[in-house]
């Protein structure tokens, strides 16, 4: 595993949508090991893949409660509302206030490709929410 630069606020990467991610071999895993390795080392919450340059739609996070990876994440539904302060790593040390669902219902797959359901409420359906919007170039200060 290696600690990637994470890409900060400025670089255009960081405002374009993501292709499908296709191929869920060693080279993948190998990426998702990175970012995790980098996400914490950072001290965040959450990484998407144009976070470290890489243009595809995977991402992950972890609350606290365990690493979750999310390969082609599609929001299958949300309910609620809540209204946080968030942070980025691609922005450090500012923060706003965003309106987010307070649960969603998220359809992904894993490294190998398996596709699965999650559902999170709070925190966490926030953190799944915003790294999401990584992916097709949208930032929480859009939001804010």
């Amino acid at each position: 595993m290696a600690i990637r630069n994470i890409v900060k606020y400025g670089d255009d990467v960081l405002r374009k949508k993501c292709r499908t991610q296709l191929s869920f071999d060693e080279h993948l895993h190998q990426v998702l090991d990175d970012m995790a390795e980098t996400m914490y080392a950072a001290e965040g919450v959450g990484l998407a893949a144009p976070q470290v340059g890489i243009l595809r739609r995977f991402c992950i996070v972890d609350i606290g409660d365990g690493l979750l990876e999310l390969v082609n994440p599609v929001l299958v539904s949300s309910s609620g509302e809540q209204c946080g302060q968030e942070g980025c790593l691609s922005i450090p040390g500012k923060y706003a206030e965003v309106k987010r669902p307070m649960t969603v219902t998220v359809r992904a797959q894993n490294r190998l490709g398996e596709t699965f359901e999650i559902t999170a409420s709070e925190l966490k359906a926030r953190a799944i929410l915003h790294e999401m919007d990584h992916l097709d170039g949208i930032l929480y200060i859009d939001r804010a």
